[in-house]
């Protein structure tokens, strides 16, 4: 943080209010995108001055792009939003109704990432959800990070390696297959 000596009004260094000569210094502090930038940037950005070059998943060991590296944000988000939709859009074909959204979401992506290791968005995206070893999720981490994901807060709450918590508490990553 930087902070900058800003001369007080008067010409000579008077208080305005008092007139007396207490030279009062106010400090004003000075934000740039430096400043704010760490913390919203993520570990490896043009702004993570703290983290020295770290990427995200560096210190799981995974590397920095392409197959195996962490899913980007954009990416979980272009999945979620493919669930999302389709699965809004199966409820209203059988039902007319969007109610059923969130038990059919649940439904598909405890299915699939337990048998395939991704939900649909996920596949189409080039995800793949693996244990901190590599191996597919199974059942109970499965049920465990579905369950999170339904209540959505665990999952935009993320760490300094890019895992959402609720990968984080079922012991899981979300990575790239391409």
């Amino acid at each position: 943080m930087c902070f900058r000596c800003v001369t007080p009004p008067g010409a000579n260094g008077t208080s305005p209010s008092t007139g007396t000569g207490a030279g009062v210094v106010r400090l004003s502090w000075v934000v740039d995108r430096r400043s704010v930038g760490g913390w919203l940037g993520g570990p490896g950005s043009a702004y993570d001055a703290a983290g020295g070059g770290e990427f995200a998943g560096q210190r799981l060991g995974l590397p920095e792009d392409g197959r195996g590296s962490l899913a980007r944000l954009g990416a979980r988000a272009q999945a979620f939003l493919i669930d999302a939709v389709m699965c809004a859009l199966i409820a209203w074909g059988f039902w007319r109704d969007t109610i059923w959204t969130t038990p059919i979401f649940a439904l598909e992506v405890l299915v699939l990432t337990t048998f395939l290791g991704a939900s649909a968005g996920q596949f189409l995206r080039g995800l793949r959800v693996v244990r901190l070893d590599g191996r597919p999720p199974g059942l109970l981490r499965s049920v465990l990070r579905t369950a999170l994901l339904l209540l959505f807060i665990p999952a935009v709450i993320w760490d300094r390696d890019g895992r959402g918590l609720h990968d984080k508490v079922a012991g899981t990553l979300l990575v790239r297959v391409r």
